[in-house]
């Protein structure tokens, strides 16, 4: 059974606001020209106003994030003596700068000196929690106008809007490892049953409730998917990247999901119906 015909459901939507630290499952959630409504619009950075991951840092993987009324609980997964931290769902307009993510120097609001007191103790190092207003201005890789038309925005992940994984694609690693991972090792956006494993890596046009989204390319895995993501411990023998290298590795990357772009406005639902419009195959 081919994509396009197959039965394709989303079954899972997640957000993480604020860059590198946890997600939060939403059984519904707003579309905006960024990604999903509150989806890393929150960013950590260092004294040099340089972001920071769980890729160099992953004690960040320990700070559990959770819905609040205007906002969000951060948690410490170890340290239950830490009182949890309130952020709202976004900054006040005060004391501004630029931060440096990847390739971007992008526009910034600061958080309270409140949060940045609470983040530099939870995570041993200081850093500074700031916030992209909707007048910040940072494009999908603006190098590539191949892939993208001028004009399509991203917060502070990493490259792309969404990135979209299937229950399929992970069951087949899964199959293949020792140690099963959960699917927050990828930190999806979207998540879509139905689909013969690997079959979304061809997909080009897609919708999701009757909304037009775009499969543009593969997303490059990194070292943080062998962070587990509730203890903060790497994987000595490199797993789930080993295995993946054995049959998503393109050039120079090991591919895992897919890097999405959406409309700028609608609303998604878990349960609502997938249809595949185009693909390479």
């Amino acid at each position: 059974m081919s994509a396009s015909s197959a039965s394709l459901t989303l079954t899972g939507l997640f957000i993480y606001p604020v860059k590198s630290l946890g997600g939060i499952s939403l059984p519904a959630a707003d579309l905006t020209a960024r990604g999903l409504r509150h989806d890393r619009r929150w960013l950590l950075v260092d004294e040099r106003n340089r972001f920071l991951t769980q890729r160099e840092h992953p004690a960040m993987a320990l700070l559990a994030m959770e819905a609040a009324h205007n906002g969000f609980l951060l948690r410490h997964r170890q340290q239950p003596e830490l009182p949890p931290l309130y952020v709202p769902f976004a900054a006040e307009p005060d004391k501004t700068l630029f931060v440096s993510i990847w390739d971007d120097l992008v526009f910034a609001w600061r958080g309270t000196p409140a949060a940045d007191e609470w983040l530099s103790k939870a995570l041993g190092q200081l850093c500074k929690l700031v916030y992209m207003p909707d007048m910040a201005y940072r494009e999908v890789e603006p190098d590539k106008p191949e892939l993208n038309p001028p004009g399509t925005l991203v917060s502070f992940a990493d490259g792309y809007p969404y990135l979209l994984v299937t229950e399929e694609s992970l069951a087949k690693l899964n199959a293949q490892l020792t140690e099963p991972v959960p699917m927050n090792r990828f930190r999806p956006n979207l998540v879509v049953r139905g689909a013969p494993a690997d079959t979304e890596l061809a997909w080009t046009d897609f919708q999701i409730n009757g909304l037009a989204f775009r499969s543009v390319r593969g997303c490059g895995r990194c070292v943080v998917t062998t962070i587990d993501q509730d203890t903060a411990a790497r994987n000595a023998a490199g797993e789930p990247l080993r295995t993946l290298a054995t049959y998503r590795q393109q050039g120079r990357k090991i591919l895992f999901g897919q890097n999405v772009t959406g409309p700028a406005a609608g609303h998604l639902r878990v349960g609502d119906a997938v249809r595949v419009v185009s693909s390479e195959q």
